[in-house]
């Protein structure tokens, strides 16, 4: 699991031109899940954002305080481009957990941090929705948290990735065409001629 904390003086999130969450002073965090992720990575950043000393006491002193101990807000948003992986110039996001085991394991990550801290105090995006987000860094203050690697034997998590590509694949899969029609090439204006299949998460998933 990555996230990326920003010490923030406000943020806030828009989706479809309508702002649906906002925050004034705190922390916003965009949050990237990986097909490795347990209950172990969860908890374990759930802890960091909220202990993370990025803010000063009331002598001035920076480094001082968390969130939590100056009472501030949080907005976390989920971003799986955090996943990426670069093929050449290119981003691959098969290590991204996939779209509906994601979205469970983001809200049960929200529900952890309302426990942990104040409820009305977290503030959220929309799951796989298109957003905007809006980020007035102060400081400018940006950190990088990544969960301990996780305890998985490399040939697992090889198979996970596997199993992955394989779904992906099968999505983009069509009906078979004739050997007539596999020889004709195809106008740069045909539709059908696209590379990047609707189900291809390593070019459409959309951030």
């Amino acid at each position: 699991m990555k996230a990326i904390v920003q010490r923030v003086a406000q943020a806030s999130v828009t989706v479809g031109g309508e702002q649906i969450s906002s925050i004034g002073r705190g922390l916003c965090v965009l949050l990237g899940i990986s097909l490795e992720d347990t209950q172990r990575e969860l908890e374990h950043m759930v802890r960091k954002i909220l202990n993370l000393r990025v803010f000063e006491d009331e002598s001035g002193k920076h480094w001082s305080k968390s969130v939590m101990d100056k009472q501030y807000e949080v907005l976390c948003v989920s971003q799986f481009t955090l996943q990426c992986i670069l093929k050449g110039n290119k981003p691959d996001y098969h290590m991204a957990m996939p779209t509906e085991q994601a979205e469970s394991f983001y809200n049960n990550f929200l529900e952890q941090l309302r426990k942990a801290y104040k409820p009305e105090l977290i503030k959220d995006g929309k799951f796989g929705a298109y957003m905007q987000v809006h980020i007035q860094n102060d400081g400018p203050v940006t950190i990088e948290l990544e969960s301990p690697a996780a305890t998985v034997d490399p040939k697992q998590l090889t198979k996970l990735e596997k199993q992955q590509q394989r779904k992906e694949k099968t999505r983009t899969k069509v009906p078979s065409e004739s050997s007539r029609e596999r020889n004709v090439p195809r106008s740069k204006d045909d539709p059908s001629a696209s590379s990047g299949a609707e189900g291809d998460v390593s070019s459409e998933r959309e951030p």
